[in-house]
């Protein structure tokens, strides 16, 4: 997390910048030293010789999959391409065109395809205008919307989808990141901000969550800027912060203004670092709001299973994209086709997997994970008790660096399919190998505890196992970035790509910055595809509950280190319901040991392997309430839903953190006994995992 603020102005010692000028130089040194980079084009054809994991390691259709590496590159290149020709903000014209696109690639690689068709309330910008003027009314500069950029088709200009109609004449207050830290720095400076407009800077949350922020303080208008000037994005451009989250329709979706002037320009006598710029005079802000009933649509592609067609293996990325999308999230849909591509290839070798395959790609993410929410919604009942896994790609690729986030069972197969993939930045080293290297010696897995993508719904409503991944990792280093200082971490932490929701995310920036070889396009793509197939072909289901227990023995000595001396709540419940869980682990994985040196044709054995399965599947479930989180109803994870206070400390037991930060606020008896309630409700939580595992009522 950034330190709180405001600031105080560093004065590093001569020690400290000794220490910086040294680790620059073991930098250096280890580049120097490091395998060389791979540099071809995208029409240039992929190498697929360096696997580091023995050829009987995989299932011929596993073999075959890889062997299709060749060429893949420039295969990618080409959908990216064809994709963001156009911006295609979803409900458009241009958004039904990439809908078209990936129905005919589908079809072409074999594809069974299936559609689904939504008609939901979208928000799109009417009209907008941002002024400068002076204390007395008169108009200093009107100050563009557009995005500078030599770029044939014109996107909408940067707004937040579902903000109201309205105008705001106001001074402008600079609140940093608009945190509640940020504004209580305003208050001690005497900053009154009721009325004003505030002028935020990316970086502090989810953008409905500080816009909800503003709105409690008295702001009459908010405008979003990133200063920063990184990657092929020009300084001064202006566009969407970070993600909001959302239940569907039309939670946050985005805020952007030409705000980076505006910024620069605040000012209101402070000393702290950061916080200053040049005098002010006014804002003038106007923004008409046009809502109307759009058609979006959910593209399918589906392999049916030869064994057990109703169990679902679901992959999944959304296609639309607030311009031209080339990262976000595009990306990710041309790496999906060439996993279609691929799986096209086994479908005519003769392959069929043994579990059902569905590759999605989702409309109206942006505005709130529409398409797929809507989608689990009507389909709740049957997903519950049939669906697997649900593995997500989004901005498949904005950088270099492995990212991977899950849910904790699928943290080994993570690993293990990995280490089969070759990394494609260094052609001696595995995508794992480069992920250790990159995070200190451990493969760092986040988990899931946000609601900014396509799997929210599968997980935080459905309950289904879940991963998501790209490269981009902007914390790279991860340890030696804990044990530094402040100094060298605002040094060392970039941001890896600027031109998020912004017409600069186009292919032009892929080509030039993001990936000009594709390569990781590649790797990606590899990694998805020998996930699905493993889901769907292993005999038994390729889940590790045993990485479950232990990552919530650290979550609940978290949560104890946290609410040490908090007077009468106990989190011995926890701790108990967790043990009891550990046992159910422990036998399940002697049973699968056995079940997987079972003959295939003993009487019963392909029965006795569904029903485990089952079970492995259904245990994720049991984490589920299903009135949800409080107020929350469409988080449903007593485990891993997202905090409703995005500033908590706690980024897991959410209903836990929402009742603590409640008790912060107005500390009493009554909110004690709060904490200790939601304590209760994820014992029992995991307690249901425990007893589904075990394949139990009770």
């Amino acid at each position: 997390m950034p330190p709180p603020l405001p600031p105080k102005p560093l004065q590093p010692n001569r020690a400290s910048l000794s220490f910086l000028f040294l680790f620059l130089l073991s930098l250096v040194v280890y580049v120097s030293l490091s395998p060389s980079r791979k540099t071809p084009s995208p029409s240039s054809s992929s190498s697929s010789s360096s696997r580091n994991a023995p050829a009987d390691s995989f299932s011929a259709p596993h073999r075959l999959f890889l062997s299709l590496h060749p060429g893949a590159n420039a295969t990618i290149a080409a959908h990216l391409r064809a994709l963001t020709l156009r911006p295609h903000l979803a409900g458009t014209p241009a958004a039904a065109r990439t809908a078209s696109y990936v129905i005919s690639h589908l079809r072409a690689a074999g594809l069974r395809v299936a559609l689904a068709d939504y008609y939901p309330l979208l928000s799109y910008p009417a009209s907008a205008s941002l002024a400068l003027l002076r204390p007395d009314g008169a108009l200093v500069k009107p100050l563009p919307l557009a995005e500078p950029a030599d770029l044939e088709a014109a996107a909408v200009p940067p707004y937040h989808a579902y903000s109201p109609s309205g105008s705001a004449v106001a001074p402008p207050v600079y609140v940093n990141y608009g945190r509640e830290d940020d504004y209580s720095a305003l208050d001690r400076l005497g900053v009154d901000v009721r009325g004003c407009v505030a002028v935020v800077r990316r970086g502090g949350g989810y953008r409905g969550a500080v816009v909800a922020r503003a709105a409690a303080r008295g702001v009459a208008a908010v405008l979003m800027f990133k200063a920063a000037d990184h990657g092929g994005v020009p300084q001064d451009s202006v566009y969407a912060s970070g993600r909001g989250g959302g239940d569907g329709d039309i939670e946050d979706a985005r805020w952007a203004s030409d705000a980076a002037r505006v910024g620069r320009r605040v000012a209101f006598g402070g000393e702290e670092r950061g916080w200053t710029g040049d005098a002010f005079k006014r804002s003038n802000v106007l923004f008409d709001e046009d809502r109307k009933l759009a058609k979006i649509q959910n593209v399918f592609g589906i392999i049916r299973g030869s064994e057990e067609p109703d169990r679902y293996i679901i992959l999944g990325n959304h296609r639309d994209a607030w311009t031209f999308g080339a990262v976000d999230p595009n990306s990710g849909t041309a790496a999906l086709l060439d996993v279609a591509r691929r799986y096209g290839s086994l479908l005519r070798s003769g392959w069929r997997p043994r579990r059902t395959i569905i590759l999605c790609s989702w409309d109206a993410e942006e505005f709130g994970m529409i398409g797929s929410t809507e989608w689990v919604e009507q389909n709740l009942g049957r997903l519950s008790s049939k669906a697997v896994v649900y593995l997500n790609v989004d901005c498949a690729v904005q950088g270099d660096g492995f990212f991977a986030s899950a849910t904790p069972q699928l943290d080994k197969l993570i690993v293990e399919v990995t280490k089969q993939i070759q990394d494609p930045d260094f052609e001696a080293r595995t995508v794992y190998e480069s992920w250790i290297v990159n995070n200190g010696g451990i493969s760092k897995i986040e988990r899931l505890s946000r609601a900014d993508s396509d799997f929210s719904a599968f997980l935080h409503l459905a309950g289904v196992p879940s991963v998501d991944f790209y490269y981009g990792d902007a914390v790279s280093m991860f340890c030696l970035l804990r044990l530094t200082s402040t100094f060298l971490r605002h040094l060392l932490l970039i941001e890896v790509f600027p031109g998020y929701h912004t017409v600069f995310d186009s292919y032009k920036w892929m080509v030039e910055h993001g990936d000009p070889s594709f390569h990781r396009h590649v790797a990606i793509a590899e990694i998805w595809g020998l996930l699905g197939l493993r889901l769907a072909d292993d005999l038994v289901l390729p889940f590790d509950y045993p990485s479950y227990s232990a990552q919530l023995h650290e979550h609940a000595t978290a949560l104890s280190a946290l609410l040490d001396g908090g007077g009468s709540v106990q989190v011995q419940p926890i701790n108990s319901s967790i043990d009891e869980l550990t046992v159910a682990i422990r036998e399940a994985v002697e049973e699968s040991k056995k079940l997987q040196e079972v003959d295939t044709t003993e009487d019963f054995a392909a029965l006795r392997r569904r029903a485990f399965n089952d079970r492995l599947m259904l245990a994720e479930r049991g984490f589920l309430e299903a009135e949800g989180l409080k107020g929350r109803p469409c988080f449903r994870h007593l485990l891993y839903s997202p905090p409703e206070d995005s500033e908590s400390k706690l980024s897991f037991f959410p209903g836990i953190a929402d009742a603590i930060s409640q008790a912060r606020k107005y500390a009493g008896e009554e909110e004690q006994l709060g904490i200790q309630h939601e304590i209760w409700r994820v014992a029992r939580a995991i307690q249901r995992a425990a007893a589904a595992l075990r394949g139990e009522l009770i």
